[in-house]
């Protein structure tokens, strides 16, 4: 089995390299960091740029989706949509229940 590809801490076959220069000084925050966890300097890498990824991915779907419904309420507000008899009939539900 010499001749395997490193696995991750999951059991998945690590098939990729990502490689990046650093100072001294993060490099040993790094370090420091990882071993006030008890992880290998990797497996904390790993997980910290994932869990930012992860972030900045969600982050950025929050932006686009509160965009696109903020202009959809607006839309509604300058072009609303002519009452129909359901909703006609919801309201005098409501009504006589409420007693307005």
């Amino acid at each position: 089995m010499a001749n395997a590809a490193p696995k991750s801490a999951g059991g998945r076959t690590r098939g990729e390299r990502l490689e990046a220069r650093v100072t001294a000084e993060q490099k040993n925050l790094i370090e420091r960091a990882a071993a006030l966890q008890g992880r290998t300097l990797t497996d904390f890498v790993l997980t910290s740029v994932q869990d930012a990824a992860r972030r900045a991915i969600e982050e950025h779907h929050q932006l686009a989706l509160s965009v696109r419904d903020s202009e959809a309420f607006v839309d509604a507000l300058m072009n609303p949509q002519p009452v129909n008899d359901r909703l006609r009939d919801t309201v005098r539900r409501y009504r006589e229940k409420a007693g307005v």
